[in-house]
């Protein structure tokens, strides 16, 4: 047997040399999130978005995929959730810790729920900050990324 035959390859890099060229290929992705579970719904999109649904996978470079997902105001949440779960954050001042309920949530800004729910799945690094730009959320049916020539992608589909 050939040892020298089996190499591990590791993906790479966006890079400005010339020499040492990308091997990451991105895709584009449209995903509806209509009637889907927001929990679900966000694993799935955490790990395309970090490439682990690539054979190329390497976890400390960004080879994941770019994600649009429409009808973010039509996801559901399972049990009692939308009466009982809060978003918590704090202002910096003293006595300012504010709590935001997920009925409320959804009024306001309904891409917030998953977007919430999705950034909190991935990494808290300047990897997992790269990676948040990749995701596109729209409360309805139409987005601006027709020029990127996005594929439909089944989240049922997606096996982890």
């Amino acid at each position: 047997m050939d040892t020298l035959s089996f190499k591990t390859v590791s993906a790479n890099a966006n890079t400005k040399d010339k020499a040492n060229e990308s091997t990451v290929q991105r895709k584009w992705w449209v995903i509806d999130a209509e009637a889907e579970i927001v929990g679900r719904l966000a694993a799935r999109i955490a790990f395309i978005l970090r490439g682990k649904h690539k054979p190329m996978y390497t976890p400390h470079v960004d080879c994941g995929d770019n994600v649009i997902v429409i009808n973010a105001d039509k996801v559901r949440l399972t049990g009692k959730k939308l009466s009982k779960k809060q978003y918590i954050h704090y202002t910096g001042y003293p006595g300012g810790q504010r709590f935001v309920p997920v009925s409320k949530m959804f009024k306001v800004h309904p891409t917030r729920v998953l977007e919430y729910a999705i950034f909190g799945m991935l990494p808290k690094t300047k990897l997992g900050n790269k990676l948040k730009n990749r995701v596109f959320i729209y409360a309805g049916a139409n987005h601006p990324h027709q020029a990127q020539q996005p594929e439909k992608l089944e989240i049922k589909s997606v096996k982890k």
